[in-house]
């Protein structure tokens, strides 16, 4: 019998890999697969495909922004009010509540640190219920979501011939 966690781990870090090896992976057939696959787009449990870019590797270079949101919660909508108008932007990547020091973090990417400051100002600040604002912004990426960004190291021993 097909297990779903095994094939949402599966596909959830390389989602490029085909039914049939998904199927001899899980021990079960192609079509309980597709089956499977079609079931969970059908109840929004796979919401959508991604490609991992380094853009270092290309002439684009994005800023990319992590933005602490502390908000007052507002009236019959707690924290989703605010959410909602600031995950609709297109340089919001990413939008979450969060526990500890802050309410919102807002992942974000624009072409420059100015353009970064000017959605920030124009945008979050402004907003009624927004307290105070705290933006980092990500120098390096090393590791995301599970995929290395960064070379693994060369050999950097001598070889000796006998």
């Amino acid at each position: 019998m097909l297990n779903r966690i095994e094939l949402l781990q599966l596909i959830e870090h390389n989602a490029r890999i085909s039914v049939s090896e998904l199927a001899v992976m899980l021990g079960c057939s192609e079509a309980e697969v597709t089956s499977e696959l079609e079931a969970c787009k059908k109840e929004n449990v796979i919401l959508g495909y991604n490609t991992m870019i380094n853009w270092e590797k290309t002439e684009r270079e994005p800023v990319t922004a992590l933005i602490e949101v502390r908000i007052t919660p507002q009236r019959n909508q707690g924290f989703d009010k605010i959410a909602n108008q600031l995950y609709r932007y297109p340089q919001v990547s990413s939008c979450y509540l969060m526990s500890g020091g802050f309410d919102l973090m807002l992942i974000i990417e624009d072409s420059t640190m100015r353009e970064v400051a000017g959605f920030i100002s124009d945008k979050v600040a402004p907003l009624d219920g927004v307290l105070s604002t705290s933006t980092h912004f990500i120098l390096k990426k090393y590791k995301s979501n599970g995929t290395l960004f960064t070379q693994k190291p060369a050999d950097d021993r001598e070889a000796i011939v006998l």
